[in-house]
């Protein structure tokens, strides 16, 4: 298999979601998404948030060792608590601060490229921190993937013409859902990656069918918020 760069992978999770906002104007971006409570608008936001952290991370070079991978990461992100609550209404409140919605667009089309620029130029044998862990920086940028990928099938929801996130990034935020399974668990047959990355984040809820195939693994979902 094609060993993945994980920037290369970002560069594509981020130019997917700059193609699904693409030409939206300020009707809509205020679509309904797969994120209880929030339009468009409001999620690019939060996925803007991301970009900006990662643009601080990325100039802040720390010294390791990780005390997380791409994977182990997420663990202390299970969604559903008040602190994520308390979050997605801050966003809705930030976003409405905007004088149009397009200004979102405009502030994430600046602030992506610049992103996946320094992912580029980032030393791959380096470590970066951020929301209070050290990570390696391929697995820092995986975690930003995972996050975009997510994101995008969040966008488009209501955007049926959108064009899907990009497959290398689709690859990496796949690859992280089996890291948070058991060893031992097997995808149920009828799922692609984007059935699965939904029904792994809670987005769509397991059928009767899934839980039998998953057996015990059923209750390992959702796997992250």
């Amino acid at each position: 298999m094609t060993v993945i760069r994980p920037d290369e992978a970002l560069a594509q999770a981020y130019d997917g979601i700059t193609a699904a906002v693409d030409g939206l104007d300020d009707a809509g971006l205020q679509r309904t998404t797969r994120c209880q409570g929030w339009l468009i608008a409001d999620l690019l936001l939060h996925v803007l948030g991301d970009a900006q952290r990662a643009l601080v991370a990325l100039a802040s070079p720390v010294d390791g060792p990780a005390d997380v991978d791409d994977v182990s990461y997420w663990r202390d992100f299970p969604g559903g608590d008040d602190n994520a609550t308390r979050h997605a209404w801050w966003v809705r409140r930030s976003a409405a601060a905007f004088d149009r919605p397009t200004g979102i667009v405009r502030l994430w089309q600046e602030t992506a490229p610049a992103v996946v620029r320094a992912a580029a130029s980032a030393d791959p044998e380096g470590y970066v921190t951020t929301q209070g862990h050290v990570l390696r920086v391929p697995d820092f940028l995986a975690t930003l993937n995972t996050e975009a990928v997510v994101h995008h099938l969040d966008l488009t929801v209501d955007l049926p013409d959108a064009p899907p996130p990009g497959p290398l990034a689709v690859r990496i935020a796949v690859a992280t859902m089996d890291g948070l399974l058991s060893d031992d668990t097997v995808r149920p047959t009828a799922w692609d990656d984007h059935d699965f990355l939904l029904k792994a984040t809670g987005r769509v809820p397991l059928t009767e069918r899934d839980r039998l195939e998953l057996g015990e693994s059923a209750g390992w979902f959702p796997l992250l918020g």
